[in-house]
Order: C-alpha cells, then structure tokens, then sequence
C-alpha cells in the first residue's frame, strides 16, 4: 500500500515559508528547530527537516541523517538550558502512529524525576514564555 502524498498546506510547510510564525531555535541548511506552541513541559521544541517529507516512512535517507543530528544538538541544548535530569524524544508516525501534523517532526522535551507531562495539546503555550524558552535554548547550542 502507497503512503499518501505530502501536503505541502501542512502548518509546519507554512511554518518553513515564512506563511505562519514560529519561535525559532535554531536553524541549518537541513532543519529547523522551534517551540512546540502546544508544550507538554518547559522547552518542549521540535526538530523538522526542510524539505518535504510526511513522515519517516517516506524521508530521504540522507535528510533523516540531518534531522536526527539536529535532535542530538537539540537533546544536549535542551538538558544543558534547563538543567534538566533527562531528555524525551517522540516521533509519530502516520494517524494510527499518533501523528497529526504530516511533515515529519521529533519532538524534544526536557524532563525532570518525578514530574509529569502535560497531555498532548491539552494547553497554548504562553507566547513571552515560548520566546523566552527559545532564546534559552539557542543560547545553550553548542
């Protein structure tokens, strides 16, 4: 069975052409980082490739490479900027997988002993705090 075709209206490819806003961490010839508008805890961003791919199922190997290299910078930025005790990496992939949005994208989040995560889209991120938290990572890249 053929997967679907990329949508190129998906609000991560708007995201991409400057069509919507975003609270940009970090960015390199490959990928983009920004702040997850719905966090399931402090710093919670996500990593997307910049060319068009649904999901794992369908990126170009060598992009995925990209991607998941970026995921590492953001990891370590992540647990470093919020002196957090570890780190959670998530990626759905198609609707039965969990995914929502179809341009593939890895959620990193900041975890800390004992604390929870918010659910998925449960509460908007407050805008200040997002901005915040997004200078706070780009300043922890190494």
């Amino acid at each position: 069975m053929s997967e679907p075709a990329y949508d190129d209206q998906n609000i991560f490819a708007k995201i991409l052409r400057g069509e919507l806003p975003c609270h940009k961490v970090f960015e390199d010839d490959g990928t983009l980082v920004f702040m997850d508008i719905m966090p399931r805890g402090p710093g919670h961003c996500l990593v997307i490739p910049k060319n068009p791919a649904r999901n794992i199922l369908d990126i170009a190997p060598e992009d995925y490479a990209r991607v998941g290299k970026t995921v590492q910078r953001m990891a370590r930025a992540c647990k470093k900027a919020f002196a957090a005790d570890g780190v959670t990496i998530q990626q759905f992939n198609e609707s039965a997988g969990g995914q929502v949005v179809f341009h593939l994208h890895v959620h990193v989040i900041p975890r800390f002993e004992g604390v929870a995560l918010l659910p998925p889209a449960s509460k908007q991120g407050d805008a200040d705090e997002l901005k915040a938290n997004a200078a706070k990572i780009a300043a922890a890249v190494d």
